[in-house]
């Protein structure tokens, strides 16, 4: 095998294996995000210690609203973490699947000829 024909295959199997390992680590992030988002749905819920004790001059009335709002937040710090790890895992997918194809076809067409 001349020297630059084996350069090509080992760039062409690396590359191609690059593309299957983005693929599958896309493919896990996004069947993990659908287990944790239906089926073990308290894996992301975070453990919320109580408050301090409130300050002898806030009502109860500021004190539910406290917690109310630190739930909002809590909530949507939860939404947003799942929407980055659903577009990494998409990213990670829409760049690996291509890179794998094309070259796993390229070595395809070589071997046939």
């Amino acid at each position: 095998m001349e020297r630059k024909e084996l350069i090509r295959t080992i760039y062409l199997y690396l590359f191609s294996l690059i593309g299957l390992v983005i693929t599958v680590i896309g493919l896990v992030n996004i069947v993990n995000l659908g287990l944790k988002s239906f089926i073990f749905v308290k894996a992301d819920q975070p453990i919320i210690y109580p408050a301090y004790p409130a300050k002898p001059s806030s009502t109860p009335a500021d004190e539910a609203a406290y917690n109310s709002a630190q739930e909002d937040a809590q909530k949507k710090q939860e939404e947003s973490q799942r929407e980055r790890t659903a577009a990494d895992a998409l990213a990670m997918i829409i760049v690996g699947l291509p890179l794998f194809v094309y070259h796993w076809k390229t070595i395809q067409k070589d071997k046939k000829s």
